[in-house]
Order: structure tokens, then C-alpha cells, then sequence
């Protein structure tokens, strides 16, 4: 493995931009010079830079199309990377996210795609980095053409109950202990639905729900507002296969318009974290979320996957010395290793994955994708270099995602991967609703032209409010 303190990051030249070919090998792309101008790798990253241009809003997609688009590719958010978020569009129409993390919703606006497109949210986990922008997406449906409820995956209550090594001094027959604790998708929602009360009120004097809107079969409920927040819960033990290893289907998400989404458990921090498998018209992906290195990824990918996405991290100490710390301090390193310890697979240990996908008998994915890694010329480097140890550029494709990064794959042309092309001053653009019969606002008055209710929106403020009367600033 390659290790790499603070000062030796800071003197890597461009050799190490040289060095990225040692896995992108994707036919189609091309180098452009004028990249590598810059002589800092921590600044830079050519992988992205050298993929052919993709411009948002300009193809159709076909009927045996999927496309692929990382809208936050890092649990360290930053302007070139925000936090986790996969976007998937389907030939038949269908569309969902993997995970919403913190800062995501920027990329989504800034490739042409609103919240009347981000109805269906499959979280991997409920960390921050992953569903951190939930609560707007949530919250702003209404205001930005999601007229109709948000329905979200994810996994159930963990269940885990902890008993400390030290028993209870108040009872020197048990121990103290922690849990079982209401974790899992629905206590989420609606802790984000009860937070959000203020926002939500504030803005129904808009239409939030439409009469002709028709509940998908997948909800049982039959929610129709666009306030109502769906939880699905999903166990996050199941494997979709009985203790003899034969399959019985108990691990199906979502199953609708021919899509089938799977669920496995995941290896990550605590009990009650999930991965996913996407399955439409002879193609699928795996959406690994995060997870150590465990046989669960090897088992679902070993059918033969178009994509598979699964994070990965760089040595600890590398780690360290981004976060500008000291890499030869060994309680900070040790502290970042416990942390990857208990949430992470290493970046060599994702060609370990791969290799033995091949061992265990199984097909190699057509393009393996890490991700959730903070993504420069000298990490990319490193990384790739840790991967192709185990799984040499003869074996299969290999890329790191970085956001804006878009994967199209197609049973007839294959997998093509590119970079979109978009505006840092992109606005989000308004989308036709598809229902036409808006039941009342929640807050409303009788039109005085038409005598028919209507929103209103004066009705929560303050009437004794000193408002400015528009006669007088309007008067010039």
C-alpha cells in the first residue's frame, strides 16, 4: 500500500497524472493536454477532465438505456464533491436516487434535474453524508414540481442492544446497556417530518396535492399530499435466500414498471445498514453504500453485473494528512483507522473483491466504480494502483467516480462514460404538472374575481405586522 504523508502530496508532480492510466482504460476516452497544466495533483483531477463531454438535457434515452449519474461522490463534502448521491434513469420512464447526501441537490439542479424527478429514495444508511439533503428535498417538493408525496427506502431498526464490559454498580448482577433505539427509516422520517413542521406550514398556501394524482401500487397507504413523507422499511438482514442458500425473494424493495430492486445487508459502523441491486431489462448495478469488505458484495455480484459501485477509502494516514493533521502522529492515525475499521473498505481491499468474484466462479462486472473517495490526481493514483494488485487491467474495467461523472449503459452499445458539461450558475427549471385538478391549500381565502377558494398567502403572518405598503416603494 502506499503511503503518503502531507509534504510528499504536496511535492507529487505530474508524474503522477501519467501514472492515472493505470486503470482508466475506457475506450472513447481521450487526454486533453491543457488539463495537466496545473502542477499540483491535489488539485486537479485528470480522470474526470479526460472523459468525452455529456450534455444534460440533450439525449433521449433509449428503451434499453440505463444512465447512471453521480450527483455526490464523498462523505467529505467540498465544491468539487458533495456528499453521496447516484441518480438512475430507465428507458421506460422510471427514474430514482441511491442515497441524497449533503450538498447533492446542487448537481442534481445543475444537470437539469428537479425534485418532480426525485420522488423515489433509496437510502443506504441514515448517515448524514447519505440522506443529509433529505429535509430539503423533502421540504421544497412543492415549491419545485414535486407535487406529490416523497416515498423512501431503507433499512428497519438495527435492533442492536449493547452491554457494557462493566457491570452495573447499582446492580452487581446485570450491566449497563444501550438500545434497542428507534433507528431505522421510519422514526427518520418522521423526526424529519415533525422538524420540518414549520416549513411545511409556511408554505401551504401552495397546491401540495392533486386529485387526479394516481398512488403507485407500491403504497398500500395511498398518501397524495406532497407533505406526506412514505417510509419503506425494509429488514436489513435478509439476503434473498433461506439458511440453505436457496433463493426465496425475501429481500424485494421495489418491484414495479418491470424494475426490480433488491436489498442486502451491509457492514458499516452499526447493525442495520443495506446495499442495493438493480435489475431492468437485462441490465442491472450494485449500489454498494458503504460497508467493510464482506462476502455479501462478492454473493450478489457474482450473477454478472453491468455496474457495480462500491466505496472505497485511502490509507489512514494518507487520510490524516488531508485532513491536515499529522500522519506520523500515531493516535491520530490509529483514531482514523478505528473509523475505517468499523465503516469502511480499504481501496485495495475493493480488488480484492473484484478477484475473487472471478475465484468464486462468478462473472466480473463490466465496470467496477469506487466511490465515496475523495477524488484528486495523487489519490486517484494511489488507488488505482492498490486496486490493479489484485485485479489487473486484463481482468475488467475500473473507474473512481467523481460527481458529474455519468455512466450510460446499453444492451447494444455497451458502457460509455462521461462527464457532464454544466453551468457553476445553473437555476432549477420549472416542469409541467402532470395532474390538473389541485385539491385547496391547506391555507386558503375565496378569490374575490372568481369566488372560488384559492391559496393565500398572507394568512400565517403577523397582522399587526408595520409591512410596507407596495403602493409606496412601487410609486417610482
Amino acid at each position: 500500500m502506499l503511503d503518503l504523508n502531507r509534504r510528499d502530496l504536496l511535492k507529487l508532480s505530474g508524474a503522477a497524472v501519467g501514472a492515472l492510466a493505470l486503470g482508466n482504460t475506457m475506450t472513447g476516452c481521450s487526454t486533453d493536454s491543457t488539463v495537466y497544466a496545473a502542477p499540483d495533483p491535489t488539485q486537479m483531477n485528470s480522470l474526470l477532465a479526460s472523459l468525452p463531454p455529456y450534455y444534460p438535457g440533450t439525449e433521449k434515452l433509449g428503451p434499453d438505456e440505463m444512465r447512471i449519474s453521480f450527483m455526490g461522490t464523498t462523505c467529505i463534502p467540498m465544491i468539487s464533491q458533495s456528499a453521496v448521491s447516484v441518480f438512475v434513469e430507465l428507458g421506460n420512464g422510471d427514474c430514482m436516487a441511491f442515497d441524497i447526501g449533503t450538498g447533492s441537490i446542487i448537481k442534481y439542479w445543475a444537470m437539469g434535474i428537479n425534485l418532480d424527478k426525485l420522488s423515489k429514495i433509496f437510502l443506504a444508511h441514515l448517515h448524514a453524508d447519505h440522506m443529509g439533503d433529505l429535509p430539503f428535498v423533502y421540504g421544497f417538493g412543492p415549491s419545485y414540481g414535486r407535487t406529490w408525496p416523497l416515498y423512501v427506502w431503507g433499512p428497519n431498526n438495527s435492533g442492536f442492544v449493547w452491554k457494557s464490559p462493566l457491570k452495573d454498580p447499582n446492580d452487581p448482577t446485570s450491566y449497563d446497556t444501550r438500545g434497542p433505539f428507534p433507528d431505522g427509516t421510519a422514526a427518520c422520517c418522521a423526526g424529519i417530518t415533525a422538524m420540518m413542521c414549520w416549513h411545511n406550514e409556511s408554505q401551504s398556501f401552495q397546491n401540495t396535492s392533486f386529485s387526479d394524482y394516481p398512488p403507485p401500487a407500491f403504497d398500500p397507504q395511498k398518501h397524495i399530499d406532497a407533505y406526506d413523507l412514505a417510509p419503506f422499511e425494509l429488514d436489513w438482514k435478509k439476503t434473498g435466500r433461506d439458511v440453505k442458500g436457496n433463493l426465496n425473494g425475501d429481500n424485494v424493495a421495489y418491484h414495479q414498471n418491470g424494475v426490480v430492486i433488491t436489498h442486502f445487508p451491509a457492514v458499516h459502523t452499526r447493525e442495520g445498514a443495506i446495499s442495493y441491486k438493480l435489475e431492468w431489462n437485462g441490465m442491472s448495478m450494485i449500489y454498494a453504500g458503504d460497508t467493510k469488505p464482506g462476502q455479501y458484495v462478492i454473493d450478489q455480484a457474482k450473477s454478472g453485473v453491468d455496474v457495480l459501485i462500491h466505496e472505497i477509502v485511502m490509507p489512514a494516514s494518507n487520510w490524516v494528512a488531508k485532513l491536515g493533521g499529522d500522519p506520523n502522529n500515531t493516535a491520530e492515525v490509529q483514531q482514523a483507522q478505528n473509523i475505517q475499521d468499523s465503516s469502511h473498505t480499504p481501496q485495495k481491499a475493493f480488488g480484492y473483491i473484484l478477484e475473487q468474484i472471478k475465484q468464486q466462479g462468478g462473472k466480473l462486472p463490466k465496470l467496477a466504480v469506487g466511490t465515496h473517495f475523495q477524488a484528486t490526481d495523487d489519490t486517484i493514483n494511489s488507488a488505482l494502483s492498490d486496486i490493479r494488485k489484485w485485479y489487473p487491467k486484463s481482468e475488467g474495467e475500473v473507474t473512481i467516480a467523481s460527481d458529474t461523472m455519468v455512466i450510460n449503459v446499453s444492451k447494444t452499445n455497451g458502457i460509455k462514460v462521461r462527464r457532464a458539461v454544466v453551468s457553476n450558475y445553473a437555476w432549477p427549471q420549472s416542469k409541467t404538472n402532470p395532474y390538473t385538478h389541485p385539491n385547496t391549500p391547506k391555507y386558503w381565502r375565496y378569490d374575490p374575481s372568481t369566488g372560488l377558494p384559492t391559496g393565500n398567502p398572507s394568512a400565517q403572518l403577523d397582522p399587526t405586522a408595520p409591512v410596507i405598503d407596495p403602493n409606496l416603494y412601487n410609486a417610482r
